[in-house]
């Protein structure tokens, strides 16, 4: 006990003994401490005594309670979870539990102690741990994107460069163009000028002559008229036309004249782990072979017969094209009869082959066109439009299949044979299936060999996919094909009932089998990059979402 602790408080005027001797007290000391009164003497005692207390030993010092001065709390009241004192337990907590507060001061010291000694002996070391490894982290971290940063700027001259290049190039052609159109202008004016001289000079001796009396003179004379009324006409120069598009913000075109360039952004969409199916509509088309985008909420389908419909998201009909085909032909036809094969171009007009007639047709504004007639023997299947504009159709003379790309009516490339000189495509009953990749590859479902062929664009063989990684209990039958923004090949699987997605270079990804599609046939994309898959037997169209 310490003297400082003990408080001298003047009591009232009964005889007051101390507690420790029993000798009356002429001023009442009271020790807050012991909770006693004591005289002078036994105070003393308690002072020197505590002296001796051994530096291991800790002096508790009970709070003193709120209700009642001069008074410690030595107890804890359970039922009302505070410190009591003496006469709180008479007055206000008669009948509670009490416990004793020396133990529960006991017990959270201990358990004090364990956590002092689990955070100094454990979390401690562990955190310090963390945070020395997070500082080589950030280190690291710092050190790579130093490393990123300078391969950005590294990038953008590169990036930078070849737009340089594209009007380098651009800015050369005009040029050259300039000069070979001024050129011809300057030679044509130097005609013109020397045609002026010689006439203003025949003038002159017209003058002359018709002021002579001399008869020899003047019926020498040799009209130049003839030469001179042919006059050279001014030439009209053709100055090539800059073209620039933007298709859907995914890809930047610019031409001049026959020069085209393209910059292409690829979407970092990554594949969903479970498709999803966002919507499910009829068509009102049974069997439904033919499934093409037309906006965000409506496509155009077609069927075995003769109609292709532009059916809407509710069901309703929109829009009806009727071919004039030639029924009475008697070439050879490709299996089930398919004699129209749709598409679509940049500008959302529809685009179909007429198998019988030999012809492709642009549907636009409520009349059609034809714009392409192919060769005697040659009929017209599967196509779709490239990004440049092209159009690439699948030719069948009833046993082998070509893909030819035409540039109006004008063909620009065949696609037969390889460096071998061996037929690329299978022979058999089948047309061919056919779409355009985001990095120019030529992609097409050969029915005949039951694979998915991929040239480059300039027809040279890339890989075939037999669909053997997907481990389906039927044998892969391709049809319908569509490409990505991610540069993805996604074929429909007839006879597995569901949807092979393959990488650029062959690779197979994952299969869509888990949204029920029955009989899958007709594929599309909406501008939104979600799938629409038409289903044969049914006449219903799902919508896929299956990248996030």
């Amino acid at each position: 006990m310490n003297r400082d602790t003990s408080t001298a408080i003047s009591c009232s005027q009964k005889v007051i003994k101390c507690e420790a001797c029993n000798n009356p007290l002429k001023n009442c000391n009271f020790c807050n401490s012991c909770q006693v009164s004591l005289c002078k003497e036994c105070i003393n005692k308690r002072v020197e005594k505590n002296k001796s207390i051994t530096n291991n030993e800790i002096w508790i010092i009970f709070p003193e309670c709120e209700y009642h001065p001069h008074h410690r709390c030595e107890g804890q009241c359970q039922q009302c979870d505070v410190p009591v004192c003496i006469k709180c337990i008479i007055k206000s907590h008669q009948g509670h539990t009490l416990l004793d507060i020396e133990n529960i001061y006991n017990d959270k010291k201990e358990e004090i102690q364990k956590e002092t000694q689990e955070i100094k002996s454990k979390l401690l070391p562990k955190c310090t741990k963390y945070n020395e490894d997070t500082d080589g982290e950030i280190t690291k971290s710092m050190g790579k994107y130093v490393e990123l940063e300078k391969e950005i700027e590294k990038q953008r001259k590169v990036w930078h460069q070849e737009v340089d290049n594209i009007f380098n190039k651009l800015s050369s052609i005009t040029q050259s163009k300039k000069v070979e159109h001024l050129d011809v202008l300057k030679s044509h004016q130097s005609k013109l000028k020397n045609l002026i001289a010689d006439m203003n000079e025949t003038v002159k001796e017209n003058q002359e002559m018709l002021k002579s009396n001399k008869v020899s003179q003047v019926t020498s004379f040799n009209s130049r008229l003839k030469k001179y009324r042919d006059i050279p006409e001014v030439i009209d120069v053709f100055i090539p036309l800059l073209k620039t598009n933007a298709v859907q913000e995914r890809e930047l075109g610019i031409e001049l004249g026959e020069y085209k360039a393209r910059l292409t952004w690829t979407s970092m969409k990554k594949l969903l782990v479970k498709s999803r199916v966002i919507a499910t509509f009829p068509t009102g088309v049974k069997p439904l072979l033919r499934v093409v985008c037309a906006g965000d909420d409506k496509c155009w389908v077609s069927e075995k017969g003769r109609t292709i419909r532009c059916v809407e998201k509710l069901g309703s009909l929109h829009d009806t094209v009727t071919p004039t085909l030639n029924s009475s032909s008697d070439s050879p036809v490709p299996k089930e009869e398919e004699l129209i094969c749709i598409s679509v171009n940049k500008q959302g007009d529809l685009i179909y082959s007429d198998y019988n007639n030999r012809t492709v047709s642009l549907y636009r504004h409520g009349r059609s066109e034809v714009v392409i007639t192919t060769p005697n023997d040659w009929k017209p299947a599967g196509l779709c439009t490239t990004r440049s504009g092209d159009i690439l159709v699948n030719l069948y003379n009833g046993d082998q299949n070509k893909i030819v790309r035409y540039q109006g009516e004008k063909v620009k490339q065949e696609i037969f044979k390889d460096e071998n000189d061996k037929p690329i495509y299978g022979s058999g009953e089948y047309m061919l299936f056919v779409a355009e990749n985001s990095n120019g590859d030529i992609c097409a479902s050969d029915r005949n060999s039951d694979a998915l062929v991929v040239l480059d664009k300039t027809g040279r063989f890339r890989f075939q996919y037999y669909g053997t990684p997907a481990k389906r209990k039927e044998t892969f039958n391709p049809n319908e094909l569509v490409t990505d923004s991610l540069s993805q090949i996604i074929v429909t699987d007839w006879t597995n009932d569901c949807l092979h997605i393959i990488d650029h270079d062959g690779q197979f990804l994952r299969c869509v089998d888990d949204c029920d599609l029955s009989r899958p046939r007709g594929l599309s994309f909406d501008s939104e990059g979600k799938l629409w898959v038409g289903l044969y037997e049914t006449g219903e169209v799902k919508v896929i979402q299956y990248t996030e």
